[in-house]
This record gives structure tokens, C-alpha cells and sequence, in this order.
């Protein structure tokens, strides 16, 4: 029998909250530049190919073969600008949580496979291992309603705390330290591949940054939601 969540409804312009873990739970980030690779691959992957700039890298007589074999490797690169965007994410060392809007009905899928493919030939090129890096299959869950919409970006970004914290106290600096787009819905850090203005036009409309900041906050039980959001 499939497993919660593997089994997945795909709709034009709709939103899913995807996620993974590692195979026994094991970790698929061990370094900041597992973190950061994995950061590239979605932005690579959803920013627009540049691809006049690439054939010229390609066909010029100055480009030395590194860069020419770079360049032919990104065209080549499967690309999902206009079909895929990513609304939040979080990665934690055994896991990953991305929201993400998909414009055609089966962008997630090839999308989610280009990236799962991808990332695990660089990890186990690096850490000389061998066979699937993450559970055999990625979860999808539809979102169904704007007040899911809103509370899974707060479970999201809230992800890396544990269950009962012993203070609030410094709460907002223990998710500021984690890989999320948390900065990008602050206003600390610009993203153009990462798309919180969705999400912050529901908040107030002087301030929606600190409105949601207060959300992020103020919201303690995130879990209420959990079963709806994730297996």
C-alpha cells in the first residue's frame, strides 16, 4: 500500500507543500555547502535559462573548455521559470519543506525529479556512497484553503524548533539561523527566485513584514494543523 501523501493530485495553478526526509532518517545535509548546493539547484532550476548568454559562452573562441563544458551543462539543464514558483522552504539536516505554486499539471513532478536526481549524484559523489539519498518518493499535499495557505508558511519556517520550547524568549534569532525563506518574508534578504509576496499581501497593508513577523511569533501551536499539512 502506498504510503500517505505519495499517491498526489495534480492541479494547474495551485499550491502543495513537498517534502522529504533522508532514507532511515539519515541526514542529507552535513555541511553549510550541502546547504548551499541544494539552494543553487533551486535557483538554477527556477530562475529563467539565460540562454543567448550561454551559446555565446559556448560558441566563442575566448572561452576556455571549463567554462564551455559549464555552459553546455546549463543549457542542457532543465529548466522550470513560469511553471514553478517557490513560495517558502526550510531545510533541517534530515529533511526538506518547500511550498511551491505550479503553473502546468505536472511541473511538480518534473520538477521534484530533476532535483532529487541532481542533488543526490552530488551528494554521493562527495561523501563516496552509493543508492537512493531520500525516501523512495517525495510527499505532495494540496493545499485546500487560504488559512492553510497562511499557517503552513508559519509551520515551515517554525520547523526547526522543537515541540516545546523552555522559553519564547529568542525565538525569531533561532529561526533566522536556519536555511529558510524567513529573511525573504522579513524583508532582510532578497530573493528573486523566492516568492513571499503571495503571502504577505494577506497580512496587514502598511506593515505586512512585521504583521507577519507578529504571526510568526504570537502563533505557538503550528502542530494543530499538522495532520492536514504533512504524513
Amino acid at each position: 500500500m502506498a504510503s500517505k501523501n505519495t499517491i498526489k493530485t495534480y492541479l494547474e495553478n495551485s499550491y502543495y507543500h513537498v517534502y522529504n526526509r533522508g532514507v532511515e532518517k539519515k541526514d542529507i545535509f552535513r555541511d553549510e555547502q550541502d546547504y548551499s548546493v541544494f539552494l543553487s539547484y533551486l535557483k538554477t532550476y527556477l530562475l529563467p535559462k539565460e540562454e543567448k548568454q550561454l551559446r555565446e559562452i559556448i560558441s566563442s573562441p575566448a572561452t576556455g573548455w571549463r567554462e564551455k563544458d559549464q555552459a553546455i551543462k546549463l543549457l542542457r539543464l532543465n529548466n522550470f521559470a513560469g511553471e514553478i514558483s517557490l513560495i517558502a522552504y526550510c531545510l533541517i539536516p534530515n529533511h526538506f519543506h518547500l511550498l511551491i505554486k505550479q503553473g502546468s499539471g505536472m511541473a511538480i513532478d518534473k520538477f521534484m525529479n530533476s532535483l532529487a536526481l541532481r542533488y543526490t549524484m552530488f551528494f554521493n559523489k562527495k561523501y563516496r556512497r552509493v543508492g537512493p539519498l531520500c525516501q523512495s518518493q517525495y510527499k505532495a499535499v494540496l493545499v485546500e484553503s487560504e488559512e492553510q495557505l497562511l499557517y503552513l508558511t508559519g509551520y515551515i519556517h517554525r520547523n526547526p524548533l522543537p515541540d516545546k520550547l523552555p522559553s519564547q524568549k529568542n525565538v525569531l534569532d533561532m529561526l533566522l539561523s536556519q536555511p529558510s525563506s524567513l529573511p525573504e518574508y522579513l524583508g532582510q534578504r532578497k530573493t528573486t527566485w523566492v516568492h513571499p509576496d503571495e503571502i504577505l499581501a494577506y497580512f496587514s497593508k502598511t506593515n505586512p513584514r512585521i504583521s507577519y513577523q507578529s504571526f510568526m511569533e504570537q502563533t505557538e501551536d503550528f502542530s494543530l494543523i499538522r495532520e492536514s499539512l504533512i504524513d
